[in-house]
């Protein structure tokens, strides 16, 4: 790399970083830390846990993000003087790790710059994710599951905290739908790109005469509903059915009627619960989901009148989104922003972060307004 080319790049870096700095205002940022240590050093913060752990989540994200920041200043200082020191001495391997760090840091500054594109209403909030099987029998139900697990190893990977509320097993194998919880920051902001339909091409494992295979199944990321919504649910807007927990295969996992089934009546909406040990437990789960569901709806409804004020169709992105090719050949694209990686495995192993990049650019895009 030429003396220019690694001034101009540096520069860039730094520009970069400025941009960055600018959108999340580090002062702001450190003053919320400090608020934050304060409530969390509160003793009487436990007795409410789910608060507590909303506290100590956004905590320890804002530290990370801090922390990334400080870190990356010192790493592009360092890296000026690294190049320099190759250059003063002609020393080949010198500038060849001055080079790797500069991708090293380039990498890091991208994945910090897609964080500031997360400015959505909703953006911050944790996300419920929901997984259905769609057109493909039982390798629909099989690719849910993957999908299911895919998810959940990528917030594994990053330390983020699950909660799987509700699972409806398939007779054969594989899952006919689930709900789950991801409970970090921008947790929502971050997964909303994978919702769609997606599509699975391989050589079904459940075909005893070895034939290709194409399956579906749907995405939904919704927001988790906090206090400030005013979703209210006037009970006579409910129906409640209590029902057997079961498990894969049809065994009991529960031997008491603790799982709970929730409709609402104006909007026709159900959802279900059956992983929490107490009908309780279910319920609240349950509602907690019908809430995001008629929170989404509402969106979709603003959102349904904006787009007649201007003029505009409505979500012009399409539904199928992504497709898994593992016969006859490897690879993962998404037909929307076109990346694509050769590696089906490691992809359905929870390794999504470009994806979810390449998403989160996309989308910033088609929101920039055009003419």
């Amino acid at each position: 790399m030429a003396l220019v080319d690694v001034s101009e790049a540096l520069k860039s870096l730094s520009s970069t970083m400025e941009s960055i700095e600018a959108v999340l205002d580090l002062d702001t940022m450190r003053a919320d830390i400090a608020a934050l240590e304060q409530e969390a050093a509160d003793p009487a913060l436990w007795n409410d846990q789910d608060r507590a752990q909303k506290v100590n989540s956004k905590l320890s994200f804002l530290q990370g993000q801090l922390r990334k920041v400080e870190e990356l200043h010192g790493r592009i200082d360092d890296l000026e003087v690294l190049f320099e020191l190759a250059e003063a001495e002609d020393d080949a391997d010198t500038r060849a790790e001055a080079e790797r760090e500069m991708v090293s840091v380039r990498k890091t500054v991208d994945e910090l710059e897609v964080r500031t594109l997360l400015s959505g209403e909703y953006d911050e909030r944790e996300a419920m994710v929901s997984v259905r099987a769609e057109a493909g029998g039982v390798d629909a139900a099989d690719f849910a599951e993957q999908l299911q697990r895919m998810y959940l190893r990528w917030a594994e990977r990053r330390g983020y905290p699950t909660e799987v509320l509700d699972t409806s097993y398939a007779e054969e194998a594989g899952i006919k739908s689930t709900t789950f919880t991801v409970k970090a920051p921008y947790a929502y902001g971050t997964l909303s790109v994978e919702q769609g339909t997606h599509r699975m091409v391989r050589i079904s494992p459940f075909d005893n005469q070895g034939r290709r295979q194409t399956s579906f199944a749907g995405v939904e990321v919704l927001p988790v509903v906090e206090q400030t919504d005013h979703i209210e649910i006037p009970e006579n807007e409910l129906r409640i059915d209590v029902f057997r927990s079961s498990g894969p295969g049809g065994q009991s996992v529960n031997t008491t009627d603790s799982a709970v089934r929730m409709t609402h009546l104006p909007s026709g909406i159900v959802v279900s619960c059956q992983n929490e040990k107490s009908q309780i437990q279910n319920r609240a789960a349950a509602l907690r989901v019908l809430q995001a569901r008629l929170l989404a709806r509402r969106r979709e409804e603003e959102q349904a009148k904006m787009n007649a004020l201007k003029g505009d169709g409505g979500n012009s992105w399409g539904n199928q989104m992504r497709s898994y090719v593992l016969q006859p050949y490897q690879m993962v694209k998404d037909l929307r922003t076109e990346h694509e990686v050769g590696n089906p495995q490691g992809v359905l192993d929870g390794d999504i972060d470009a994806f979810l990049e390449a998403g989160i650019r996309w989308r910033k895009q088609q929101e920039q307004p055009t003419g």
